[in-house]
């Protein structure tokens, strides 16, 4: 399953670095992060809980860049 977020950040280099650490979360399959879009499009793995796997994603993605946002 694919589902796109809303993000907001400020810089490509920031949004590369979210995009990857999204793709090392436990559950997501692939992630694509547009920085000129401010879209964040994650695939999920079969029986994965969204919720839960988007938390996590989040909290990755405040770890390489403190002031992002991800609007679930």
């Amino acid at each position: 399953m694919k589902k796109t977020y809303k993000v907001e950040v400020d810089c490509a280099n920031c949004a590369a670095k979210m995009e990857e650490a999204t793709k090392k979360t436990p559950g997501v399959k692939d992630a694509t992060l547009s920085f000129m879009a401010l879209k964040l499009t994650v695939e999920f793995e079969d029986g994965a809980d969204i919720d839960s796997v988007m938390k996590a994603v989040v909290k990755n993605c405040k770890v390489v860049e403190d002031d992002c946002e991800i609007f679930l």
